[in-house]
C-alpha cells in the first residue's frame, strides 16, 4: 500500500522511517518556511499558502507565525480557527479542527509517536493516530494533545496540560495527564456589564 494513502486515511498505524514520504515533508517544510517569512500585512499571501498547505482550510483560519507541521495535507479546519504563535501540528495522521477553535501560543498537536520498545525505537519504528478538536474548543498555552485524542465540543484545556485520552464535551480539563476538573456552567459567563469594550 502507498504510504501517503495510509497517512491520509488510517485511524492509527505504525511505520518504519525508511517508508516516510520525505518529498511530501519537504514540500510542507518549504510552505511553512514561506508562511513564517510573511509580514503581518500580507494576509492574502498567508491565506494562499495555507490553502496550498492544508487538506481543508476554512477562509476563517488565522495562524500567527511561527508555525510548523509534518505534511499539511492532513490538517483540516472547519470554520473559524485562531492558532496563535509557535504552534506545531505533527499531522502524520488526520487532524480535524472544528469551527470556533482557539489554540493558544506554544500548543502542540502530536499525532506522531515512537515505538515503546527501545530496540524497535532505535530502528526507526514510529506510530501515528488522528486528533479531533470538535467545535468551540479552546486549548491553553503550551498544552500538548497526543495522537488518538478527541476533545469534545466547547471544552477548555488548561495551559501546560498533556492530553493523552479523550475529553468529553462542555468541560474544563487540565493537568499532566489532563483530567476533567468540572463542567462549564452558566456561572462561567462574563456579565455584560463587566465587559469594558
Amino acid at each position: 500500500m502507498n504510504p501517503l494513502d495510509i497517512i491520509k486515511n488510517s485511524a492509527a498505524y505504525a511505520n518504519g522511517y525508511e517508508n516516510t514520504p520525505t518529498a511530501a515533508q519537504a514540500h510542507a517544510k518549504q510552505l511553512c518556511w514561506e508562511y513564517n517569512q510573511t509580514a503581518p500585512n500580507e494576509q492574502d499571501k498567508r491565506n494562499a499558502i495555507l490553502q496550498a498547505l492544508f487538506g481543508t482550510c476554512s477562509p476563517m483560519t488565522g495562524i500567527e507565525p511561527s508555525f510548523h507541521c509534518d505534511y499539511g495535507f492532513n490538517i483540516h479546519t472547519h470554520g473559524l480557527a485562531v492558532i496563535n504563535y509557535n504552534c506545531v501540528i505533527l499531522d502524520t495522521s488526520p487532524v480535524h479542527i472544528g469551527s470556533g477553535a482557539f489554540i493558544a501560543p506554544g500548543v502542540c498537536l502530536v499525532c506522531a509517536g515512537h515505538a515503546i520498545d527501545p530496540e524497535q525505537r532505535s530502528h526507526g519504528i514510529g506510530t501515528s493516530a488522528p486528533i479531533t478538536l470538535e467545535d468551540n474548543v479552546w486549548i491553553g498555552a503550551n498544552a500538548t494533545v497526543c495522537g488518538g485524542v478527541t476533545i469534545g465540543a466547547g471544552s477548555v484545556i488548561g495551559a501546560g496540560s498533556v492530553v493523552t485520552h479523550d475529553i468529553p464535551a462542555g468541560v474544563i480539563a487540565a493537568g499532566v495527564p489532563c483530567k476533567v476538573i468540572r463542567p462549564i456552567t452558566e456561572k462561567d459567563k462574563i456579565k455584560p456589564e463587566d465587559i469594558l469594550f
